[in-house]
Parts: structure tokens; C-alpha cells; sequence
């Protein structure tokens, strides 16, 4: 199938330069590196969400209503 990409001249020229180093057509370097970035993995998240804690008065019981969390939250 044939489609249209409009790449910068630089990176153009670099993807040009790379795949003559390689002995290998554009279409085939352009072919290899689309298969290689859709066979990576996503990479995990850079950040931990961090939850609030609310201390319990009473350790081991859970039964807070949603009105005192959000009282607690507030």
C-alpha cells in the first residue's frame, strides 16, 4: 500500500544516509524501524501516583463512610 509521510529535510536525509550505510533501500530501513518501534513494549510510567492515607482511629476496623472520607479529605 502506498501512503505519504512529510519528514523534515534533516531527518530526511538522515534516514537516507543511515540506510545506505546498512546496504539497504528506504523502503526497507523505513519498514524495519516501523516493525521494530510497533514490537516494543510501552515503558512503564516515570511517576508513582501517590494515594492519600487516612490514619484510622481504629486500626484493623474499616468502616468509614464516604461522607467522613471526604470530611477527612477536605
Amino acid at each position: 500500500m502506498r501512503t505519504t509521510v512529510d519528514v523534515p529535510d534533516p531527518i530526511f536525509r538522515k534516514m537516507k544516509a543511515t540506510a545506505a550505510l546498512r546496504g539497504v533501500s528506504l523502503k526497507e530501513f523505513l519498514l524495519s524501524a516501523v516493525e521494530h518501534e510497533m514490537t516494543m513494549k510501552p515503558s512503564p510510567r516515570d511517576y508513582t501516583v501517590q494515594v492519600p492515607l487516612i490514619p484510622s482511629k481504629r486500626p484493623g476496623k474499616r468502616t468509614l463512610t464516604n461522607a467522613e472520607i471526604e470530611d477527612l479529605l477536605a
